[in-house]
């Protein structure tokens, strides 16, 4: 078992910078115009509370500075391809090498992104089986984009490469048969007048639309729900079905002349040719997804499938958790088959290997890409065994390192979608361990996210080992541990928002402790720091939630029990099963038994399922009687438009746009609490419709964002910025920060409270009218948090948060703590899955999860008290639990 550091134990020798990058007037956000000297070639950690500027000064100037820099050494036409950073405000930046940046963005949602395809493992694969696999008689060699499942060559053909193929069923259309067509049992067909266009058009088509749909004649509703025909025919708004028929009869004049479309061609036609995301999310819910009978769901052509290596086709293959796909391929990368080298000849490099390869392979005339018989032999032959061993041990290089980053619990084709954002930036940083890259700079984005701390030393293994090969890398982290090991500190504050953006400290980290500006010192240093817990008693449950024979992913029949009245932290290391059981299984089943589905998908999501849902199986057996409601407090983003805000999200702008509109100057001109919205057009501005800006469209360089010449950022019209409240414009208003509003609010107790709310939880530096697209997720998970606990707090309610920690500054965490705690005071349940552990030490009750990753995890290690856990043995938990208790 792993013992944690504590932090009297000294941190590895610092390296020797070699040079400095020197930032000279640096005003990008919220950064004050600083001055700051960072060394190349070490490990430089920015911190600093949340909002205070680190990533302004990190990504937002240096990195967004480099990326500069490269791009105008590429072909202008080629710079319209890419996505470029804007230029960044700062006067000058001298020793500036090239820079990498990753990021925990995931970029555009797809089920054809996966663990293999982000870290190029797939193609590696894809050779591995091109090249060596083992063919049946008589089927022609294939080439390696045949092993895709993104090519059409490699594609399934009934599935096109998902592994699932979507139907419109009679079920899926018709929830509730016991209704009639009147009645709109055909859920699928549009709502309002299209809706009732098409029933009309069936009474005119002598279809019965008063008849219970399960007691309609089967060819009826077949020919309803599924016919291809679009007939037009009259129609007779308003008018019943009998004298429809009159009018018939007598040829009278119709409404108008209406064209049938069966349900089944609405949906698909609406899916495909909408431009409404509404309307193709509404739609997608009757296309039910079943795996593919073809290809079974490994989203290749049969006769890739057919194909073999070590045995498995490279579906299976794709489908094993990274650390099994290792031990497949320790043999051959070892294979004592391949003459070995005699005492004066040097080892064949991959080059000479793959030159040696296709010289072989050519002979006769025949490049290697066209040798069919060479494939198909099923012993292998020098020349594929030279090859296999070749490729296996690559393949070996770069499993190694995500398997030591605590990723091997992944496998080849999980979908990125389904990845945490740690996790995507684990891989990548495995994918550039690799890479070879000499004298960049690596800025990092947390990259401790999600990790639990007995996976560190592998993350700080990885980051020694890009450092070693004469790199830079400058990491923003709130991780007390990557701090101590860092080389060099640079901390910003001293608080966040406008009241951040200077660099308090810029050096070792032994320096940061005599300046008292800082936040970050007294959790650094401090014997007993200020969220030590405090000796509380633990709460005492009420009852008990108990779920029996949970099975989901890695969870096998398991049984376990929340504390109800209290605060619960779920446990585990990376891939141990916590967010399957909490955010998944628990989720779901509380949400059943309440009889209310869980929060609709963010418009940036697929429609579709593109991954078959893991089937879960289980049940609550006890408890249920004492939760009436479920809240599920997650970090997607309140908005995808600057549309979307602060104000807006929480609902406090309502009470503000009724201040306005009471003026009596807005009363004398008749205007509402609407003419204050600006995104309404009465009183938005007309140029920029409401956004505060223009884009300029500048070709081959970055699109620039300029502020409206109309009406110079302030959203609105002219004569809505003539209404001032105590002499403020509602533009003005908007550009409060939170703490300013509090005392401008002061004695208007509606709009207060959620700002007080949204204070206490340490948002006081974000403007009323901070859009969405600039909200990190840790301040969008906050801002849900706040919308939720200003509402009365009627007890009975189960929060659920995953990792609310991530991107928090450990004065954040403090503050989070105190509301989760205030919620449990008033009568909730809050259930955490968590690895900070001065989190978990504060719970009442903690449940561990493991005891490994993947196939080793989903089982309950430990169950109890923060005390009793830290001496379960069995517990990767118990150690760094312990520590964190004794301090």
């Amino acid at each position: 078992m792993p013992t944690p550091r504590t932090t009297s134990e000294p941190a590895a020798p610092p390296s020797t910078p070699t040079g400095f990058v020197r930032v000279r007037g640096a005003r990008e956000h919220n950064l004050k115009n600083i001055d700051v000297d960072i060394p190349r070639d070490s490990l430089v950690v920015f911190t600093g509370v949340s909002g205070s500027g680190k990533s302004s000064l990190a990504f937002g100037t240096l990195y967004a500075e480099a990326q500069r820099r490269y791009f105008e050494s590429v072909a202008p036409y080629a710079r319209r391809l890419i996505d470029q950073v804007g230029v960044p405000d700062v006067d000058s930046i001298e020793g500036l090498p090239p820079a990498v940046a990753l990021q925990q963005q995931r970029g555009t949602p797809s089920a054809r992104s996966s663990v293999g395809s982000v870290t190029t493992l797939s193609s590696l694969i894809r050779m591995l089986y091109s090249r060596v696999g083992t063919y049946p008689p008589d089927q022609p060699m294939l080439y390696a984009e045949d092993f895709s499942p993104n090519t059409p060559q490699g594609a399934c053909p009934q599935c096109h490469g998902l592994g699932r193929v979507y139907e419109v069923t009679e079920q899926s259309m018709v929830p509730d048969d016991s209704l009639t067509i009147r009645e709109r049992a055909i859920a699928a067909w549009p709502t309002a007048w299209q809706g009732q266009n098409l029933r009309d058009i069936l009474v005119t088509l002598g279809y019965d639309v008063d008849t219970p749909w399960r007691d309609l004649p089967q060819k009826d509703r077949d020919w309803i729900l599924f016919t291809e025909e679009q007939p037009t025919v009259p129609v007779y708004a308003g008018l019943t079905p009998e004298q429809t028929r009159e009018a018939l009869k007598h040829k009278r004049e119709p409404s108008y002349m209406g064209t049938f479309t069966g349900a089944r061609r609405y949906v698909l036609h609406t899916f495909t040719h909408s431009q409404s995301a509404l309307m193709k999310r509404r739609v997608s819910q009757y296309m039910v997804g079943n795996l593919c009978p073809l290809c079974e769901g490994k989203r290749l052509k049969r006769e890739a499938l057919t194909v073999t290596f070590a045995g498995y086709d490279i579906g299976e293959l794709a489908r094993m958790p990274l650390q099994t796909l290792v031990d497949v391929l320790k043999p051959v990368a070892a294979d004592t088959l391949v003459p070995e080298p005699s005492a004066t000849d040097k080892p064949f490099t991959k080059e000479e290997s793959r030159r040696a390869f296709e010289a072989r392979a050519s002979q006769g005339g025949a490049s290697h890409e066209a040798t069919p018989d060479v494939r198909r032999t099923p012993t292998l032959s020098e020349e594929k065994r030279i090859a296999a061993q070749r490729i296996a041990q690559d393949l070996l290089e770069r499993l190694t390192t995500l398997t030591e980053l605590g990723l091997g619990y992944l496998s080849l084709e999980r979908s990125t979608p389904t990845l945490s954002s740690g996790e995507l930036q684990r891989l990548r940083l495995a994918t550039q361990l690799n890479s070879q890259l000499f004298g960049v700079i690596y800025v990092l984005d947390e990259p401790s996210a999600g990790l639990h701390p007995a996976d560190g030393e592998a993350l700080f293994t990885a980051l020694d080992q890009l450092k070693a090969a004469g790199n830079s890398l400058f990491v923003v982290e709130h991780d007390l541990e990557t701090m101590r090991r860092a080389d060099w500190l640079v901390d910003v504050g001293p608080a966040a928002g406008e009241h951040g953006g200077t660099v308090l400290y810029s050096g070792p980290p032994a320096g940061l402790v005599h300046v008292e500006a800082s936040q970050t010192r007294h959790y650094l240093f401090a014997s007993s720091p200020p969220s030590a817990p405090s000796g509380r008693p633990h709460r005492t449950p009420m009852h008990w939630l108990r779920l029996a024979g949970v099975t989901r992913n890695n969870l096998k029949d398991l049984n376990v029990a929340f504390p109800l009245g209290c605060f619960t932290a779920v446990t585990g290391i990376s891939g141990s099963g916590k967010s399957t059981l909490v955010s998944q299984a628990l989720l779901e089943l509380v949400s059943e038994q309440l009889g209310r589905p869980l929060a609709e998908r963010d418009e940036d999501e697929s429609l579709l399922d593109e991954e078959a849902p893991q089937p879960l199986s289980g049940q609550i057996v006890e408890g249920m009687e004492h939760i009436r409601r479920l809240v599920q407090v997650d970090q997607k983003p309140i908005g995808r438009t600057p549309r979307s805000n602060l104000a807006t999200y929480t609902g406090l702008f309502d009470g503000i746009r009724r201040l306005f509109a009471a003026t009596p100057e807005a009363r004398k001109r008749r205007y509402d609490a609407g003419r204050f919205s600006f995104n309404v057009a009465k009183g938005r501005c007309p140029t920029c419709e409401g956004e505060g800006f223009v884009s300029v469209e500048l070709l081959f360089m970055p699109s620039v964002y300029a502020p409206c010449p109309t009406c110079h950022g302030a959203r609105y019209n002219a004569e809505t910025l003539e209404i001032t409240w105590r002499d403020k414009t509602i533009a003005e208003v908007l550009n409060l920060t939170v703490d300013d509003a509090c005392t401008f609010f002061a004695d208007e107790a509606a709009v207060l409270r959620p700002l007080h709310v949204l204070r206490d939880i340490g948002l006081g530096y974000l403007r009323l009218g901070q859009p969405a697209t600039e909200l990190s997720g840790g301040e969008a998970q906050r801002i849900k948090l706040a919308t939720e606990l200003q509402r009365a707090q009627r007890g009975a309610t189960l929060y659920v948060l995953d990792e609310p920690t991530t991107g928090l500054h450990p004065t954040d965490i403090d503050r989070l703590v105190r509301q989760l705690n205030g919620l449990v005071e008033a009568g909730n349940t809050v259930v955490v899955v968590e690895h900070d552990m001065r989190v978990v030490a504060q719970s009442d009750w903690v449940i561990d999860i493991g005891p490994g990753a993947g196939d080793q995890g989903g089982h309950i290690v430990a169950s109890g008290t923060p005390e009793n856990v830290a001496q379960e043995a069995n517990s990767k938990t118990a150690p760094y639990l312990q520590t964190v208790l004794e301090s």
